[in-house]
């Protein structure tokens, strides 16, 4: 069912993953897309800060009339930018190697989406990845290959992680997340809630599947959507979210380069995803195989190779109630009909 990646294949991810963490905590001036540039007035030399934005628009910000502080700036830029640009190629150049060792990869469209979220601080600000593309990563992040019929999609799911108990660090970062869709020159669209009193919660490109949802953790029996002030967006709540974005890991995504975000810890998404099968409705069966197969796929990993992080899971899910468990040992029961002694294995590495 799965394949785990060659050795090679997963130290260089691990590389690649300290590397992008490097670059996050020391992020400078230099790591800026834009360049300085000088205007001439009046006999007057005046400074502007040229930024390129994501879509190829570019925009002038003014910094003053030349000084020697100017200068100095400009020439710091100049040394760390090269220094940047020289990460950039790095970062590029291990990503190709991962896709040629048989890494996990998302579509080009998908991934420039995630790209543009991340560097607009999205994942920093504490959003996480859930849903396809974040098992796509976790099968990186745990060193093998995933069968391809679990892996089409075209929906970016984040949720908000501000809301629940997380381990990561989250500082109080703000980013105007349905202007980082914009600036991507996508095509993205706020889609209106059937309820015109209501803001939107997803956006979508025209005529195309590609779409970006944000949720949250569902609060009392309330469906609204609730506004996320450190996202200037609204966010869909759901059940049960708060559980899958608890201590969430870092992680990469891999496309022609890639990016850092946070993922589920792949207990709690394959427990998750078990949940979320047995919620879908009958015309969504398609789904809910899709679920099932994506959690059968992470627990057999996770019996071999991280059967603690199967018992601290089981242990959360127990504080959720007698209701929980009952859907997760209905979940167990179809994951035993699509990998036989699965179930048992789980229950010896949870102690149940």
């Amino acid at each position: 069912m799965n394949h785990r990646l060659p050795l090679e294949t997963q130290t260089l991810y691990a590389e690649l993953l300290e590397h992008l963490l490097g670059l996050e905590s020391q992020r400078s001036i230099g790591s800026l897309a834009g360049s300085f540039t000088a205007k001439q007035v009046k006999g007057e030399t005046y400074v502007y800060y040229q930024a390129s934005l994501p879509g190829g628009k570019t925009r002038q910000f003014y910094l003053g009339r030349k000084s020697p502080a100017l200068d100095r700036l400009a020439a710091r830029f100049a040394r760390e930018h090269a220094a940047f640009a020289a990460d950039v190629a790095r970062v590029a150049r291990m990503a190709a190697q991962l896709r040629a060792g048989g890494a996990g990869t998302t579509d080009a469209a998908s991934a420039r989406v995630l790209v543009g979220l991340a560097d607009a601080g999205v994942f920093a600000a504490g959003g996480v990845l859930v849903g396809t593309h974040a098992f796509i990563a976790i099968g990186n992040l745990l060193g093998v290959q995933w069968t391809s019929g679990s892996l089409r999609t075209q929906d970016v799911d984040v949720g908000n992680s501000h809301e629940v108990d997380v381990d990561i660090a989250v500082p109080d970062l703000r980013v105007d997340l349905p202007a980082a869709l914009e600036n991507l020159k996508m095509g993205f669209l706020p889609v209106p809630a059937l309820d015109p009193r209501r803001p939107s919660t997803f956006f979508k490109v025209r005529g195309q599947a590609l779409r970006v949802d944000l949720l949250c953790p569902k609060r009392g029996e309330a469906d609204a959507a609730i506004f996320i002030p450190r996202w200037n967006a609204a966010a869909q709540p759901l059940a049960r979210l708060g559980f899958l974005l608890e201590s969430p890991e870092r992680a990469v995504i891999l496309a022609n380069t890639a990016a850092l975000v946070n993922v589920p810890t792949p207990a709690r998404f394959a427990f998750h995803k078990l949940l979320v099968a047995q919620l879908r409705p009958a015309s969504f069966a398609a789904k809910a195989e899709k679920d099932v197969l994506q959690a059968v796929q992470v627990l057999a990993v996770l019996v071999e190779d991280r059967p603690g992080d199967l018992a601290l899971a089981w242990d959360a899910l127990e504080a959720l109630g007698p209701g929980v468990m009952k859907g997760i040992q209905r979940g167990l029961a179809a994951v035993d009909k699509r990998a036989r002694g699965l179930r048992t294995r789980i229950r010896q590495a949870t102690g149940r």
